[in-house]
């Protein structure tokens, strides 16, 4: 059985919060994505966000980005307001698990389109597409169409189109689902070096290790709730476990999931 938990949820309290989510919850239609979310996030820190299938890290993460909205509950931004205003979600970058690139575009096509959707100004474009072309790693591919790409080139393409315009608060869903160990390795190097840049970041994934080796916090989510959110080291010590996977299956249960 699940166990029932009730820790702090809030970002360190000498850091001021830079995200806000206040009691956030989503349905669609009769069934309950989201039940009262509460998270903090605070600059330049990176929390990593766990939980089994069907937890509600997805969701979550679009309203974060302000694809959706909530049904009940407020997510704020540095107290500026709503990501689904369009002044807001311009600080935001979204690479999601499903592949948001234009397979019928070349790899600086799409890049020139996210830069130009978040409002790069035009003296800008060219330094932001080459700099989303290294990051990914294309430049040698930067004019072939990104349909012709093997996964791991469109996942990387997927994270360059999501920082391209500089965001404050960066959000990626499983930035390294069905990526050979060559590809993934450079994925995560590569977020590495984003988070050195001072962005906010919130990391949704399966492998306990990429947590370990990216984030400051980890959250872990069950059933459309966090269940506890905390450094590694202080929920570790709490529940008594020694290492993160064991800390996961404490709070969520061994049993198999559909």
């Amino acid at each position: 059985m699940r166990e029932q938990v009730s820790v702090s949820l809030g970002a360190p309290p000498q850091v001021p919060a830079f995200l806000h989510v206040r009691a956030v919850s989503k349905h669609y239609g009769t069934t309950r994505a989201l039940s009262e979310v509460e998270l903090t996030l605070a600059k330049s820190e990176t929390l990593a966000l766990l939980g089994p299938n069907g937890a509600g890290k997805t969701t979550l993460m679009r309203l974060m980005s302000g694809v959706e909205r909530p049904d009940t509950g407020s997510i704020v931004l540095e107290e500026s307001g709503d990501p689904a205003r369009p002044d807001v979600r311009k600080r935001i970058g979204f690479a999601p698990q499903a592949l948001a690139v234009y397979p019928q575009l070349s790899a600086r096509e799409n890049l020139r389109f996210f830069a130009e959707l978040y409002g790069v100004p035009r003296a800008e474009l060219a330094a932001r597409i080459d700099y989303g072309l290294a990051l990914a790693d294309l430049k040698a591919r930067a004019d072939q169409r990104a349909g012709q790409f093997s996964a791991g080139m469109q996942r990387r393409l997927n994270l360059a189109c999501a920082v391209v315009h500089r965001p404050q608060l960066l959000l990626l869903d499983e930035p390294t689902v069905g990526v050979d160990p060559h590809t993934r390795n450079h994925l995560l190097e590569s977020v590495a070096a984003l988070r050195e840049t001072g962005v906010a970041l919130i990391y949704s994934t399966h492998l306990m290790e990429e947590a370990e080796r990216l984030c400051d916090r980890v959250a872990i989510m069950d059933h459309g709730r966090v269940l506890a959110a905390g450094t590694r080291a202080a929920l570790c010590s709490q529940y008594g476990v020694s290492g993160l996977s064991a800390l996961f299956l404490r709070l969520t249960g061994g049993e198999l999931r559909d």
